[in-house]
């Protein structure tokens, strides 16, 4: 048998099978992809999903691609055997369609006992709203997150997807396929089923809020505690030229340096003094909007002043220390965020672009030793 394709990251070796679908599921196969292992995606044919060019589409990036159609007679069989040589399998369709089209874990697990099936879904497998629609702001809306991000005066802000699909749950499906492929790996045991639902990895993400709730420092609404931006010295400020700054001088030294560099040392109200935070914000807003953003830039350079600006997509490449680390990357003429984290004894990478549906079956059937996925056995 052939040796199977594996990148030069820490999971090299490992293989996952992942069943199209869009955001958190392929993003989470992205993670394992870019950390070495061998992921083969199971395209639909005819495509799906959101309407994006399979060229651009960063997160199929690192990954393997064969096309399968789960709903022929022989469809289902390609997956098993697939599985069958897997050490994960990713699926994010409604809870009780896997099983329906015959690739749900009990099949998959009755091949493959050490098989860590990870489920990525919004609501989870089980609950009143289990089989409900869903996007991520729906899922962030009900666990308390949507509501403490934005002013007080104005709607909750959308934080586009990142919270919900990225944060609470490719994030934590990887961090459960890691821990139960752990598990399977040690003596006695076994493979199992990752239940990773947004809405639960979304309420974990607001842990320490709700220590803070408890404990009476913040109060259960926006725009009015220390990290929400009702902190005048924690938030973002609009500079001359309508752009912005970022402010976090949270602890008295940043703090001191802060306003010593804004240049409102000595009319600047104490900082603990919050029936003033009204007043020092005032004064902090009028300062930033003398400069442009360039020049608030090049004041807080190297200080321990905890500012930075704020930048767009299409400009933080060019940052001055994420282009030192090269925390992006070019690759296939599409700048983008390279592998994270890092690792010192095996480094991850990006060694090849987008996967194209259908694209790589040849090679797949030939390492994965799975000949029906080309028709040519079964």
């Amino acid at each position: 048998m052939t040796v199977a394709k594996t990148g030069t990251g820490p999971l090299a070796g490992v293989r996952v099978v992942e069943l199209a679908g869009i955001g958190p599921g392929p993003f989470a196969a992205m993670l394992l992809a870019d950390l070495g292992a061998d992921v083969v995606r199971v395209d639909r044919p005819g495509g799906g999903g959101l309407a994006i060019d399979p060229a651009y589409d960063v997160t199929n990036r690192n990954k393997r691609s064969v096309l399968v159609d789960l709903k022929s007679p022989e469809g289902p069989a390609r997956v098993l055997e697939l599985a069958e040589r897997a050490d994960v399998l990713i699926e994010g369709f409604r809870p009780g369609v896997a099983e329906r089209l015959g690739v749900g874990p009990a099949e998959c697990l009755a091949r493959n006992p050490k098989l860590v099936y990870g489920r990525m879904t919004g609501w989870g497998q089980e609950g009143p709203l289990a089989h409900t629609a869903g996007h991520d702001i729906a899922y962030i809306a009900v666990t308390g997150a949507l509501g403490m991000i934005g002013s007080p005066e104005g709607p909750p802000a959308v934080p586009a997807n990142l919270v919900g699909d990225y944060a609470g749950g490719s994030l934590y499906l990887v961090i459960g396929v890691l821990a139960a492929l752990q598990h399977a790996r040690t003596a006695g045991g076994a493979g199992q089923v990752v239940d990773a639902a947004i809405v639960d990895g979304t309420a974990h993400l607001t842990a320490m809020i709700h220590g803070m709730v408890a404990a009476g420092g913040w109060q259960d609404r926006r725009g009015v505690n220390l990290l929400d931006g009702g902190c005048p010295f924690y938030g973002t400020y609009e500079t001359s030229d309508g752009r912005y700054m970022a402010v976090g001088a949270l602890e008295q030294q940043f703090y001191d340096t802060f306003v010593r560099l804004l240049g409102i040392a000595e009319e600047a109200p104490a900082r603990k003094d919050l029936a003033r935070w009204g007043e020092l914000r005032e004064a902090v807003a009028a300062r930033f909007k003398a400069r442009t953003r360039a020049e608030w830039t090049e004041v807080f350079e190297g200080a321990d002043a905890c500012v930075a600006p704020v930048l767009s997509l299409g400009e933080a490449p060019h940052h001055p220390h994420l282009a030192a680390r090269s925390t992006f990357t070019d690759f296939g003429g599409i700048t983008q965020p390279a592998p994270a984290p890092r690792f010192s004894a095996t480094p991850a990478a990006v060694v090849s672009g987008p996967a194209r549906p259908g694209a790589d079956t040849e090679s797949v059937a030939r390492d994965w030793d799975v000949p029906g996925l080309t028709g040519k056995g079964s």
